[in-house]
C-alpha cells in the first residue's frame, strides 16, 4: 500500500473555489487505491475547509522554514508526495529531496500561476499580453518547480502546448488533468427553461479573475437590464468583502448574495451562467458547474480557454460588454438555442471530463514513472541541474530563517 503525502497550500475548500474542488478529487482518487493519503499544510485552518477525517485522510499542520518537518517527512516516509502549486514545491521539495529521495515527486498546479499573473499584468495595463510579461521572475520560479519534479498536474491542454512549445517542457513531465466529473451522478434531468429565471455568477471573491468579473458585470449588466428590465443578477461567492456588499443594488436588480450553502441548487435555479472573465488561466469551474446542473452560460475566450477543444460551446462566447450583453439576452430568450445548449453541455462533459477514465489515466502514468523511476530521472537533465546545491537559494533562505528563529526563541527564554 503506497503512502501519499499532499502538502497544500491551503486547506481544501470544495464549496468555495475549483481548485478546491480539484483538489478533493484527486485526495479521493488516491483514497481509491487502497493508498494511505494525509494532507499537510502550513496554512491556519478555515471555516469552509472539508472534513478531511471524514474522508479517511489524515492531516497535518506543519511551519514553513522549520527543521520540524525534516523529522516528520523522515518518519512518514511516503512513496508519493505531491506539492499543491509551486510554492509548496520551493519551501518543502528540497527537504523530501533530502530524507525521501526514492519518493516520486508530482506537481499539481492547479492552473500556470505564470500565465494568470501575466494576463493580469497586462490586463492592469489595458494592453496584450506581452512575452515580457510571460516570462517574469514567477515564471522562472514556476517552470524550474516544475523542472525538478517527475510530474506535473496541468489543467488545461492550452497550458499544456505552452509548456511545451515555449517553455520547452519534456512532455514526459506533463500530465493533463482537467477536472474529474463523477458522470453516474449527473442529474438525469434539471429544471427546464420556463421553470428558471434570471441570470448568474459564482466564484470565491478572493480570487481576483472572480473580482475583476464583478467589476466588470457592472459594465455589462445596465445593457442587459436595460433589453429585460425584470430580469436580475445574483452574484455568489465565498469572502466577500465590503467593497462587493457595497455594491449590492436591488434597484438594477445587481444582487451580491454572497456565499451559497449549495452551489448547483442556485446554478439550476438561474437560465444563464455570466461569467465575463477578463484574465485568468486554467479552466474555469462555475463553467463545469453550469454544465453538470444544464445551465447554459454565456463567457468570454478567456472563460472558455482549454474546455471544450473542436466542440461547440454550451451557451455563448463574446468579447466586449455591448457583445456580451446582446449574446447573454437572445439566449436568454431563444428557448430551442438555449435547449441545445444544456445538451452541447451534457456531450462535453462526456467527452472532455469523464472522471473515471482521466483518474485511471493519472494512476497508469504515476505506476509507470514509479516502476522506471531512475531511467525517467536521468532523462530529465535539466530539473537534476536544478536540484544540485548550486542552485538551491530557497533550500539556503529557509536554513537562515530557521536558524534565526531559533536563536530568537533561545534569546528570549534566556531573558
Amino acid at each position: 500500500m503506497k503512502t501519499v503525502l499532499v502538502i497544500g497550500y491551503v486547506w481544501p475548500e470544495p464549496n468555495s473555489s475549483a481548485a478546491g474542488s480539484h483538489m478533493l478529487s484527486i485526495l479521493r482518487l488516491y483514497k481509491q487505491q487502497g493508498w494511505q493519503v494525509e494532507f499537510a499544510t502550513p496554512a491556519q485552518p478555515t471555516e469552509h475547509m472539508i472534513d478531511l477525517n471524514a474522508e479517511g485522510i489524515s492531516s497535518q499542520a506543519i511551519t514553513l522554514n522549520c527543521d520540524s518537518f525534516d523529522a516528520y517527512i523522515a518518519n512518514l516516509a511516503p512513496d508519493v508526495v505531491m506539492f499543491d502549486r509551486f510554492m509548496m514545491e520551493e519551501q518543502f521539495g528540497w527537504r523530501v529531496e533530502k530524507h525521501c529521495p526514492k519518493a516520486l515527486k508530482i506537481l499539481d498546479t492547479e492552473d500556470l500561476q505564470c500565465l494568470r499573473h501575466a494576463r493580469h499584468q497586462a490586463h492592469k495595463a489595458e494592453r496584450a499580453m506581452s512575452m515580457a510579461d510571460l516570462f517574469s521572475d514567477i515564471a522562472k520560479r514556476e517552470i524550474a518547480a516544475i523542472l525538478r519534479c517527475d510530474l506535473s498536474l496541468i489543467i488545461s491542454d492550452v497550458e499544456m502546448q505552452l509548456l511545451q512549445d515555449t517553455f520547452k517542457v519534456d512532455s514526459r513531465l506533463l500530465h493533463h488533468l482537467p477536472f474529474m466529473v463523477d458522470l453516474a451522478s449527473l442529474p438525469t434531468s434539471t429544471a427546464g427553461f420556463n421553470q428558471r429565471q434570471h441570470f448568474m455568477t459564482i466564484g470565491n471573491f478572493r480570487h481576483a479573475p472572480n473580482w475583476d468579473a464583478v467589476l466588470y458585470l457592472q459594465h455589462i449588466w445596465p445593457l442587459i437590464r436595460k433589453q429585460l428590465p425584470q430580469a436580475e443578477l445574483h452574484i455568489y461567492g465565498s469572502y466577500p468583502p465590503p467593497k462587493a456588499t457595497a455594491l449590492h443594488n436591488p434597484n438594477t436588480g445587481f444582487l451580491i448574495k454572497g456565499w451559497a450553502d449549495n452551489a448547483f441548487t442556485v446554478m439550476e435555479q438561474a437560465r444563464i451562467c455570466l461569467a465575463p472573465l477578463r484574465f485568468g488561466a486554467g479552466i474555469k469551474g462555475k463553467l463545469l458547474d453550469a454544465m453538470i446542473m444544464q445551465t447554459p452560460s454565456v463567457t468570454t475566450p478567456i472563460g472558455s480557454e482549454g474546455m471544450h477543444g473542436e466542440q461547440p460551446w454550451p451557451g455563448a462566447i463574446a468579447q466586449g460588454p455591448q457583445a456580451l450583453a446582446d449574446a447573454a439576452v437572445a439566449l436568454y430568450q431563444d428557448q430551442a438555442r438555449w435547449q441545445q445548449a444544456q445538451q452541447e453541455g451534457t456531450e462535453l462533459l462526456q467527452q472532455r471530463y469523464h472522471g473515471a477514465t482521466l483518474g485511471m489515466a493519472l494512476i497508469c502514468h504515476i505506476e509507470q514513472i514509479t516502476n522506471q523511476l531512475d531511467e525517467h530521472r536521468l532523462m530529465n537533465f535539466t530539473g537534476s541541474m536544478l536540484r544540485h546545491h548550486s542552485m538551491m537559494s530557497t533550500k539556503y533562505m529557509s536554513q537562515w530563517i530557521a536558524a534565526k528563529n531559533l536563536q530568537s526563541k533561545t534569546s528570549l527564554s534566556n531573558e
